[in-house]
């Protein structure tokens, strides 16, 4: 027989599990979802809600939360894909100068870096690595939501940060936006025109990343 402990843990993870797949989910959903009383749930998520695993949104359903954010994007730092992007976004910087990020969906409406390398300029953006955004309102979730437009890339200014633009291209495998490619930039320091260029570089090399996730995606099937 499983001791209580283990239990506990057992349902405590089917909860958690639950939530993060198919949330926000009310109460007695996500109850029903990990095959536990209401009561038994209820307990549960208040304790994964205390720990920052699991949120209240505004209607009061559970999502996942910030801790499983930060968790998932720690991950992700050593999958396959930020090993795949880390050429791409090193050409970036040396294009442009400016800090490049790859960024992924996270929990609800946000997205999550989940990679950097930092430009070369004394002022630039310092690393957001963990961090979540929202969908609206930036570059990368635009680009995460199918929304690049006729350029292919999307601009952003003051957007997620005063005085701050950004420029998002998708990567896309499979027929599928799995993330964004992007450069943050001090205001002040670029212009319509090299902005443009920026996204046509943040374009070729997002296309990059995927053909070589393709060719690999490939060879171990």
């Amino acid at each position: 027989m499983t001791d209580a402990p283990t239990r506990t843990v057992d349902r405590a993870l089917s909860l958690l599990a639950a939530v993060c797949d198919r949330g926000p989910l009310s109460l007695a959903d996500a109850a029903r979802a990990a095959d536990l009383s209401a009561s038994t749930a209820l307990r549960l998520l208040r304790t994964l809600e205390a720990q920052e695993f699991v949120r209240r949104v505004d209607d009061g359903r559970y999502a996942a939360g910030m801790r499983m954010v930060q968790l998932g994007a720690r991950a992700l730092s050593s999958d396959s894909l930020v090993s795949l992007a880390e050429p791409a976004l090193e050409r970036v910087v040396a294009r442009t100068g400016e800090s490049s990020y790859l960024a992924v969906r996270g929990a609800g409406e946000t997205a999550v870096y989940i990679a950097i390398v930092e430009g070369t300029h004394s002022i630039r953006h310092a690393s957001w690595v963990g961090r979540t955004i929202p969908l609206r309102g930036s570059a990368a979730g635009a680009v995460l939501n199918g929304e690049s437009g006729s350029d292919g890339y999307v601009v952003v200014t003051q957007g997620v940060e005063d005085d701050v633009t950004a420029v998002a291209a998708p990567i896309v495998v499979g027929g599928r936006v799995v993330a964004s490619l992007s450069v943050v930039i001090p205001s002040y320091r670029t212009t319509q025109t090299k902005t443009a260029e920026i996204g046509r570089v943040l374009l070729a090399e997002s296309r990059s990343i995927a053909s070589v996730s393709d060719v690999e995606g490939d060879e171990a099937r």
